[in-house]
């Protein structure tokens, strides 16, 4: 209940003060507004006037001045000068009123009138700093010349061990730098040094839009950068990126081009090949090649393995040492895995060509010894208990060691180096007039 009190006294408070507000604003004053010693129309219009003179586009308006009220007529070049006109007559001193009548020049000559006055104050400006121009720009050509100069002399970074691309993107940020220095003393001899902050921030701006737009390119040649430094390739190395392989032709700014053992032509991003996996098979003359084979598991391992031993170790291109080698990998339902490896000299013997003897030669040993090669297959064996023992009595198996390869089958045996693709490869490179960043070959390469 009290609150409600406090509530209605509130409320009725509050419509007293905007009543007396209201009233106060209704007051109109009792007293005149005197003028003592106001300025006669004449004076008016005479400083207005001067005004006028004094100000360029408003020489040809009238002025007429009646009991204070300022009558302004005539044209003028623009809007501008007509509000500003209007003002500065407003601030005088016993003005009244003020009747803008002014016009704007619609004239062709009248608009061109300010836009030839501003090319005549800035063809002053130019032959006074004609000067300062000539030795601006005199210092850009110097430090330009300059750069161009220093880009040339790469004998100390060659020296170094950069590679060619290494070598000439060097050289171009050095002559960038110097042109630059010669750009920044003409804007301090023009006096335009705050340019150089606005020109910064462009160039900020656009290397953003650039790298954006421009980022494949730029990732594929600081890649060919640095494959051209650090060498891992040279022209008619055997090399495998991911699941690709071929003989390499080329290094580009962009990109790798290498050349299948099809004899096409595959182009290989620089950036792919700086983070994929990459193997060399050239680099080590000594490859080792390897196949899997099954045999029953009857038989005795130890002459099968001897037997593929002989049988690679008479074997043309296979190398003695490091010796042939043969491995049991696994015990199967019905076959025995097992690995054979040996090792062959690239520049001599082809890689596929040995590998493919070497399996044909393993398999006719094998057969000329009895070696089951059985077929993934189950067989079901229903035994007597009463003749068991008799059936553990037989003996295991074993292999007869026979001539692993017939003389004349030797003699038969091709495992020479194939420079099919080495051929076509030097074919390539005399007739393309493309940029090749990696030295020439030293040799022929095999794969």
């Amino acid at each position: 209940m009290r609150q409600g009190f406090l509530l209605l006294a509130l409320l009725a408070m509050i419509g007293c003060n905007n009543v007396l507000a209201q009233q106060v604003e209704n007051e109109q004053p009792d007293t005149e507004i005197k003028v003592v010693d106001a300025p006669e129309d004449q004076a008016i219009a005479a400083r207005l006037g001067a005004i006028t003179d004094a100000i360029s586009g408003l020489e040809d308006v009238e002025i007429s001045v009646t009991a204070g009220v300022i009558t302004v007529k005539g044209q003028v070049a623009n809007a501008q000068l007509k509000d500003e006109l209007t003002t500065i007559a407003s601030r005088l001193e016993g003005v009244v009123h003020v009747q803008n009548q002014l016009q704007e020049q619609l004239a062709v000559s009248s608009r061109l009138a300010p836009a030839t006055e501003k090319f005549r104050e800035i063809l002053g400006t130019t032959v006074q700093m004609l000067p300062l121009l000539l030795l601006a720009v005199l210092a850009v050509l110097l430090f330009s010349l300059l750069g161009s100069w220093l880009s040339r002399r790469n004998s100390l970074l060659r020296k170094l061990g950069l590679s060619e691309l290494a070598t000439n993107l060097g050289m171009r940020f050095v002559r960038l730098i110097v042109t630059s220095i010669g750009i920044l003393i003409a804007l301090e001899l023009l006096d335009a040094t705050a340019l150089v902050s606005a020109m910064l921030g462009v160039a900020g701006v656009i290397g953003i839009a650039l790298g954006f737009a421009f980022r494949n390119i730029v990732e594929n040649y600081l890649a060919g950068v640095l494959l051209s430094t650090r060498n891992p390739f040279a022209i008619g190395d055997f090399i495998q990126v991911d699941d690709m392989t071929g003989k390499v032709v080329r290094l580009t700014s962009r990109d790798t081009v290498l050349m299948t053992l099809d004899g096409n032509h595959l182009r290989i991003p620089n950036s792919q090949i700086i983070t994929s996996p990459m193997t060399n098979f050239t680099r080590n003359p000594l490859r080792r090649f390897e196949f899997n084979v099954g045999v029953s598991v009857t038989l005795d391992l130890v002459r099968v393995r001897e037997l593929a031993i002989s049988t690679l170790q008479n074997m043309p291109g296979i190398l003695t040492e490091p010796r042939p080698r043969v491995l049991i990998l696994e015990l199967g339902d019905s076959a025995v895995s097992v690995r054979v490896l040996a090792w062959i000299d690239q520049r001599k013997t082809d890689f596929l060509k040995a590998r493919s003897e070497a399996i044909r030669l393993v398999k006719t040993a094998f057969d000329q010894a009895g070696i089951e090669m059985p077929e993934p297959i189950y067989r079901l064996h229903m035994v007597d208990m009463a003749s068991s023992d008799a059936d553990n009595s037989q003996p295991v198996s074993t292999v007869p060691m026979q001539p692993a390869v017939v003389n004349a089958d030797v003699e038969s045996i091709d495992v020479s180096a194939d420079t099919t693709i080495e051929q076509q490869l030097k074919d390539e490179l005399k007739q393309s007039a493309e940029e090749n960043l990696l030295p020439a070959a030293t040799g022929n390469k095999t794969d």
